[in-house]
């Protein structure tokens, strides 16, 4: 398999499939899943049955349509909240560096600030006061996972304004705004791109973790995280055989993996300037 002349390793080729069977079901949820999420439809703790593949939960739910929805609330929601701290972190990360002076002293001493704080408790004091509604949820975790993204796009701006051809749009009287979107961007396009891969899985598991704890997404809707906790309480009670809980508790997990093997291996190409250039040109 070549992707643009360049070709994909076996492994790659098994997170791609991986992914797109995700997203497939994450973007046709309501036309795949029999049920809806939240409504029960039969006994508590029923077995798997030719009408429900893997039974149902603790208030009648169809558990695969639970996990059908919740492929689409854990996607989507880690989709969202990657791209918006992208937005942010990029965005003020190449304002430090073309701009220096005190504006890059002030954000990345505000950067500093935030990544000095452990993230999984700032985010459980910022949602317990808060609330876990999905608007707090999603800017809570866009905001503190735009400090990694800056000191990326930072790092990355800063060694491309130092060349040659930056200097000379400078003299030329050229704007930060154009030196930032003619010079800079499309020169950080490779890293910043294998990076968005890596902070979706990140933020996925992040969500996730939330989730679990009951402070991600709320009931009724159906989250990977929370679903993780229920049934996991499920098997300790005896209520789900050792053979059926695979099917709904190993699929965050083969998701998140699937991703970080096509991930992994653009972030490796991305460094070799060669390749990345034909593969990004």
């Amino acid at each position: 398999m070549r992707i643009r002349g360049y070709k994909v390793s076996v492994t790659a080729q098994i997170g791609i499939v991986v992914v797109v069977i995700n997203l497939f079901v994450a973007l046709f949820a309501p036309l795949i899943a029999p049920f809806d999420q939240a409504t029960p439809v039969g006994d508590a703790w029923a077995d798997p049955s030719a009408q429900h593949w893997l039974g149902l939960d603790n208030l009648g739910r169809d558990i695969l349509s639970r996990l059908i929805y919740g492929a689409r609330m854990s996607i989507g929601l880690s989709l969202v909240i990657t791209a918006l701290s992208f937005l942010i972190g990029v965005i003020s990360g190449f304002a430090a560096a073309v701009a220096g002076g005190w504006i890059d002293q002030a954000l990345s001493r505000l950067v500093d600030l935030l990544l000095s704080m452990p993230t999984l408790i700032f985010a459980f004091v910022i949602l317990s006061v808060l609330g876990s509604a999905l608007p707090v949820l999603i800017f809570t975790i866009a905001i503190l996972d735009s400090t990694k993204v800056f000191r990326l796009a930072r790092s990355v701006a800063i060694n491309i304004v130092s060349l040659e051809f930056v200097e000379a749009a400078r003299l030329r009287g050229e704007g930060w705004w154009w030196i930032v979107t003619r010079e800079v961007l499309p020169n950080a396009v490779p890293p910043l791109t294998a990076e968005f891969g890596l902070r979706f899985c990140f933020t996925f598991l992040f969500i996730a973790a939330l989730s679990f704890l009951g402070l991600g997404v709320q009931p009724p809707n159906a989250d990977w995280g929370s679903m993780v906790k229920e049934y996991g309480e499920m098997i300790n009670l005896g209520s789900i055989r050792p053979g059926q809980s695979p099917f709904w508790s190993s699929e965050p997990t083969s998701s998140s993996i699937g991703c970080s093997r096509f991930i992994r291996e653009a972030r490796e190409k991305a460094h070799e300037p060669a390749v990345a250039q034909r593969f990004w040109a």
